[in-house]
């Protein structure tokens, strides 16, 4: 069955058949070329050209046409290919029997080679001239315009997948933990487990994320961060909240993960970014999880507006106000309304509330006045192992933390 051609396929398949046609040629085709083979991507054929130039088609790179005619060992333009001695050394001039060729390359905006733009004829054809040339050094600087972006995203990919794979296989980001307390006591009832990524990535952690999800890493990913998370349950009293993505927890292996754990002290933060397609679904695969004592955070509430739909439909019981309407609460009226709202808003759906991003002290109290429950920023303790986090306080029983 012929593989059905892209949007981007099909456009360069316009663009190879006007080659063939203005140049009445047998066929006519875009290769790419990684520096040992030749790729036949695109392929527009007629007659019995058709039974060897097919899309898929490779072959080393140095013994093709279009090699000797980038090295200069063969004008671009070959109206007779049997008078030239050095392509009657090359394969194709024997099977199919290539007797006139034209190829130019095709640059991306940088400069770099992605391959070229051909056209063949199984007899000679001595009218082939500069002027063909030019027709098809047009044609091959639209092809470059149609692919970069595909090449592009290709290319984006492939670093990201260098990136990702080996921390993968090493198992995954390193987790530290941050200290969440009591804003009325001051005391620590539980940590947030967050991320860390390479510094020379220069990547936020949530970007990191993203890019995996984009490259279908990104479930794997999370999990592993799970599993690093967990790990630090045995070192720290409290609770500890992991982050996880409504897509992530529903994965099979997401669900089977964290039905091992000792769910009565951990608290699972669903980010308002990543959109919730079908909430029955989720609030079902999260029931049993909830049934053993695990407790659902809605995280980043202020930064949008989907986290209130999150909170109506999955009942959570923590909301975790964004940073962003946190920092800075004390000295704007503003974010005093929205932070005082959307705390009655928590208390009447029956959570509890935590502020992010809390960094003075300041703020640390406008937030205790305005009734907010529960604190996290540097304030109170940067990231760090678990060793640098201070017990809970000992009348702080985990399960009357929230």
């Amino acid at each position: 069955m012929t593989k059905e051609r892209s949007e981007v396929e099909r456009q360069i398949a316009d663009l190879l058949t006007t080659a063939r046609e203005s140049l009445d040629l047998s066929v006519a085709f875009l290769s790419r070329l990684d520096g040992v083979t030749q790729h036949l991507e695109v392929v527009e054929a007629s007659g019995p050209a058709a039974l060897f130039f097919k899309e898929g088609v490779t072959q080393k790179q140095e013994t093709s046409f279009c090699q000797a005619i980038l090295d200069g060992r063969l004008p671009a333009v070959i109206p007779a290919v049997t008078k030239y001695p050095e392509a009657m050394k090359l394969p194709a001039s024997r099977i199919p029997r290539i007797r006139s060729y034209v190829s130019v390359p095709v640059r991306l905006s940088d400069g770099t080679l992605y391959g070229t733009f051909c056209a063949a004829g199984l007899t000679s054809d001595k009218q082939l001239s500069k002027r063909d040339e030019a027709l098809m050094r047009v044609l091959a600087g639209a092809a470059a315009v149609i692919i970069e972006p595909a090449v592009l995203s290709r290319s984006r990919d492939l670093e990201i997948e260098g990136r990702l794979k080996p921390l993968m296989h090493d198992g995954g980001p390193e987790v530290v933990l941050q200290p969440i307390v009591e804003l009325a006591s001051g005391r620590r009832v539980g940590a947030e487990a967050l991320s860390r990524f390479p510094a020379d990535w220069r990547l936020a952690p949530d970007v990191c994320f993203e890019q995996a999800h984009s490259i279908g890493l990104g479930d794997r990913l999370e999990l592993l961060a799970l599993e690093q998370a967990s790990a630090h349950l045995e070192k720290v009293s409290g609770y500890v909240a992991m982050n996880v993505s409504p897509r992530t927890v529903l994965a099979p292996e997401s669900l089977a993960f964290l039905m091992r754990l000792p769910l009565d002290r951990i608290l699972l933060e669903l980010s308002e970014h990543d959109p919730v397609h079908n909430y029955p679904e989720l609030v079902l695969a999260l029931k049993p999880l909830r049934d053993r004592g695990m407790r659902i955070a809605i995280d980043d509430v202020g930064a949008g507006f989907s986290s209130l739909r999150h909170i109506v439909l999955t009942s959570p019981e923590v909301i975790k106000l964004d940073r962003s309407i946190v920092d800075g609460v004390s000295v704007d009226p503003v974010l005093q309304t929205l932070v005082h709202s959307l705390v009655e808003f928590g208390h009447g759906a029956g959570a509890f509330v935590v502020a992010e991003g809390v960094e003075t002290v300041t703020d640390a109290n406008m937030l205790t006045g305005l009734g907010v429950d529960y604190g996290q920023g540097w304030y109170f303790g940067r990231p760090g192992p678990p060793e640098s986090l201070v017990d809970v306080i000992a009348d702080a029983p985990v399960r009357t933390a929230f």
